[in-house]
């Protein structure tokens, strides 16, 4: 595989690697490194590239077990917690603080999940992955992939309802 037609197959996916990466590993920084490496390490495979039958579900399957490698490795000691921050200049200043806070409170919901419930959440709700692209990436049954799918969203109601609902009542 020559580099244009190489390009033509990753780049549309490369985001979704990043911000899989980024769930993960919350540093901007890391996921921005995991990415490359996971370029990296897809181009070294570009000849044989050609035997897989969907090479964004590879590649995303490569980055989630890269990044849980990491975070398993000594060096997840190192890692930084840099949060980036949501901001849009066509929005007043209160607005923008409430976004601010409603993104930073989702990814503390989110970082609290257990690691199956918080990929699942990632792949269908954010990155809009089909339920039979994330069994394949999950290596899950659809049933399986439902019910933690469900009780991530759960607990993620639960926790968003206490948080709007403290101090009343």
């Amino acid at each position: 595989m020559k580099q244009t037609e190489f390009l033509n197959v990753v780049l549309p996916f490369q985001d979704k690697l990043y911000r899989l990466a980024k769930r993960l590993l919350v540093s901007r920084e890391e996921a921005e490194d995991a990415t490359q490496e996971i370029l990296l390490k897809l181009w070294s495979k570009n000849e044989s590239m050609s035997k897989y039958k969907n090479v964004e579900a590879f590649a995303m399957t490569m980055t989630k077990n890269f990044c849980l490698d990491r975070l398993k490795s000594k060096q997840a000691g190192n890692l930084k917690l840099v949060h980036s921050n949501y901001s849009d200049e066509n929005t007043s200043l209160q607005k923008q603080m409430e976004a601010e806070d409603s993104v930073s409170w989702m990814e503390r919901i989110m970082e609290d999940l257990p690691e199956q419930q918080k990929m699942i959440l990632q792949l269908r709700d954010v990155e809009q992955y089909e339920f039979d692209e994330i069994c394949e990436l999950m290596d899950m049954k659809p049933t399986a992939v439902r019910v933690t799918l469900s009780r991530a969203r759960k607990t993620v109601r639960e926790e968003l309802i206490k948080k709007h609902n403290y101090g009343i009542g």
